[in-house]
């Protein structure tokens, strides 16, 4: 079994109660527009990251983290990226994607919109955690915490970590 913490869309700032919330998970994954690396840093301190960069993200990130993650943990097949859409929504590049790697389970950010929708016509589960730093227009900072386990995702919560702070 693995615990995972499911995050995106920090844009450089990292609440200091995600790690707490992430605290007894095995990994971190960050589903793009991480910001400034020194988060990424504070998470690979604590955990084990398995990153995606994001439409936000420089040439550093670009460096480090790849654009797509497509493993299997626990019998599950996972595909992450940044910009996916969502079942129903797909772009097209989107689609060929989820056709040529099958994933159980799909990830993305960008949106900053809380999703999780069993995707029926690709038979996966579509997971957007929100997004959990200061940017945007979202209101109420999200994260995704769930287990992987003999193939199947167990123990699924939403964590909201509260407003979002505006900038003046």
């Amino acid at each position: 079994m693995k615990k995972i913490g499911l995050l995106s869309d920090t844009h450089s700032h990292l609440d200091d109660t995600i790690l707490n919330h992430f605290e007894h998970v095995d990994e971190i994954w960050h589903a793009g527009d991480i910001g400034d690396l020194s988060v990424a840093d504070r998470i690979e301190a604590c955990k084990p990251l398995r990153a995606v960069y994001g439409n936000i993200d420089g040439i550093q990130a670009k460096y480090r983290f790849p654009e797509i993650q497509s493993f299997v943990l626990e019998g599950l097949s996972v595909l992450m990226i940044h910009i996916g859409g969502y079942p129903g929504k797909y772009p097209a590049r989107i689609k060929k994607l989820i056709m040529e790697t099958n994933p159980d389970l799909f990830i993305c950010g960008h949106s900053h919109i809380l999703k999780i929708i069993p995707d029926k016509k690709n038979q996966l589960l579509h997971i957007n955690p929100g997004a959990c730093g200061n940017h945007g227009f979202h209101q109420i900072k999200t994260v995704v915490r769930f287990e992987l386990e003999n193939a199947h995702i167990r123990n699924l919560e939403i964590i909201e970590l509260g407003l979002r702070a505006h900038r003046l």
